[in-house]
């Protein structure tokens, strides 16, 4: 009688007892959540990347005739000589004496008070994008000179997807001004009636 009672008891308890097997339902939601949080992550780090890169571009094509001119400064000089800042300013000097298009020159009348300002970055190795972000401190001119936009290529639909404000620019650069336009396709057409006096001289 005891052994029997002693049995029962025992089976009572392990019922009693919480299941140890694994709830294959919590284990599978478990994955998904972190399978789901990885994405978010992942996509928030691409997201990331997106805009950094996108703000490199933009950066570079501000500073487009700058840096123009540092990488030709560089590529006159040798690794050892790009290192010394009395060797740099020197490579400045000559290479703005060169015979130069018309905003490289306006970069270099730009540096030639702050050679020293420059050849300091320069000198540690720092990108040409870099070393004009630093000098535009000094002259916030620096980075706003740049090349002119190529229009004689491009269709009417081209055109209309510059802004009005670089449109004007174009203009400007010809010497022309839009006397009563003020909507967007009479500046555009105002661009291509002007294309003759487009040269790469401006």
């Amino acid at each position: 009688g005891l052994r029997q009672n002693a049995g029962k008891d025992k089976r009572k308890y392990k019922k009693s007892l919480p299941s140890t097997q694994p709830n294959s339902s919590v284990y599978i939601h478990s994955i998904n959540q972190f399978l789901l949080l990885f994405k978010m992550k992942s996509f928030t780090f691409l997201a990331l990347l997106a805009v950094l890169a996108s703000v490199s571009n933009v950066a570079a094509v501000e500073c487009e005739v700058c840096t123009k001119v540092m990488d030709d400064i560089r590529g006159t000089m040798s690794k050892e000589d790009s290192r010394k800042k009395p060797k740099v300013e020197e490579a400045m000097g000559e290479y703005c004496a060169s015979k130069l298009g018309p905003r490289e020159r306006k970069i270099c009348y730009y540096i030639d008070p702050i050679k020293r300002d420059v050849a300091q970055p320069f000198s540690l190795g720092m990108t040409s994008l870099k070393v004009c972000q630093r000098i535009t401190k000094s002259n916030p001119e620096i980075c706003s000179v740049k090349f002119p936009v190529k229009t004689e290529n491009l269709e009417p639909k081209d055109l209309s997807k510059l802004r009005v404000k670089q449109l004007k620019s174009i203009l400007a650069d010809r010497g022309v001004e839009c006397k009563g336009c003020l909507e967007k396709d009479e500046f555009i057409k105002k661009v291509q009636d002007t294309e003759h006096l487009s040269t790469e001289e401006l």
